[in-house]
């Protein structure tokens, strides 16, 4: 009863992947740079996450939901170990959603 009434007062949109660029703008960076400006992290530089874009948008696959929960974890890590400061080595450790999981990939070297 309660999943129909809710279902019934939303509408499901479809939407893709962020773009990394759209022209000469970088509208992915520009959501990293507005997540970052919101942490209240005491020991986190800003630029930091900016700095990782093309890692991050291939690590979420360019979806704002992987990336927010990639950072939220990482804030809330940072908070745990002490460090109050976001890493790309702290990224490294965080373990995402399904979609973004199966397309990042870690590129091997071939020999």
């Amino acid at each position: 009863m309660r999943g129909a009434q809710l279902a019934g007062r939303a509408t499901l949109i479809t939407c893709g992947p962020l773009p990394a660029h759209h022209g000469t703008r970088q509208p992915f960076r520009d959501v990293i740079t507005d997540i970052e400006n919101n942490l209240d992290l005491h020991q986190h530089k800003p630029g930091t996450l900016p700095r990782h874009a093309l890692y991050l948008h291939q690590r979420t696959a360019g979806r704002i939901g992987s990336l927010t929960r990639l950072i939220r974890q990482a804030a809330i890590t940072a908070i745990g170990d002490g460090t109050e400061r976001i890493t790309k080595t702290t990224l490294d450790t965080i373990r995402l959603d399904h979609l973004a999981e199966t397309h990042h990939r870690p590129r091997t070297r071939s020999r």
